[in-house]
């Protein structure tokens, strides 16, 4: 009984632990893939959520820089020890020209751009409530990059932009299906097996006069 409790104990805490794993490779823009996007070349699906966000002046641009901040700085220490410069921030991604990029490289990655959108908005509402929201962005996006990547569809004829899947994808994928919460005392309902009612022998001596 007191393992069973245990493991049911562990099972309802997986999901925020799972979500805030999957918060840092997002917030933290872990790299997980490389496409082709409107700032040149994206590899997280922060990235592609904030070159769209820009393009389309949905939001401010102080709100796309505090979501890329964190990331910014986390790279500048792991590559050379530095702090960027909050100015530099739209020329580190390569943001500066987005609203004059052609829109066709993301409309031919809907599934990718709408995956990333996903991802983000359920890498910040995960942290507060785990959901579904992350699994979903991330299914989404592995199946855009499957496609191209099998399939071929958009065709690709630059060989420097092909897409790449970095083995993080894997983590990304584990954390996001992790974080939907689950009913452990259905499941457990569901696995016992129930008595069979038998007839009482009086009913049954009865029966046979």
């Amino acid at each position: 009984m007191a393992t069973s409790s245990s493991s049911q104990g562990w099972l309802k805490k997986l999901p925020a632990y799972a979500s805030r794993v999957f918060f840092f490779l997002i917030i933290l823009q872990i790299p997980l893939f490389r496409v082709p996007c409107r700032a040149g070349t994206c590899t997280t699906p922060l990235h592609v959520t904030s070159s769209q966000l820009i393009a389309s002046e949905i939001f401010p641009v102080a709100v796309v820089k505090v979501l890329l901040y964190p990331g910014a700085i986390a790279n500048g220490l792991v590559k050379d020890m530095t702090f960027p410069s909050w100015d530099n921030l739209l020329n580190i991604y390569n943001l500066t020209d987005v609203k004059g990029a052609p829109a066709v490289t993301d409309l031919q990655r809907l599934e990718v751009l709408a995956g990333s959108y996903f991802s983000v908005a359920g890498a910040l509402v995960g942290v507060l409530k785990p959901g579904r929201m992350s699994m979903f962005g991330t299914l989404l996006i592995i199946w855009g990059l499957v496609k191209e990547g099998i399939l071929g569809k958009p065709a690709n004829t630059d060989p420097t932009k092909t897409i790449f899947v970095y083995p993080t994808m894997v983590i990304a994928l584990v954390c996001a299906f992790s974080s939907v919460k689950y009913d452990v005392n259905k499941v457990v309902r569901r696995a016992t097996p129930r008595p069979v009612a038998k007839p009482l022998q009086s009913s049954a001596k009865s029966k046979l006069k």
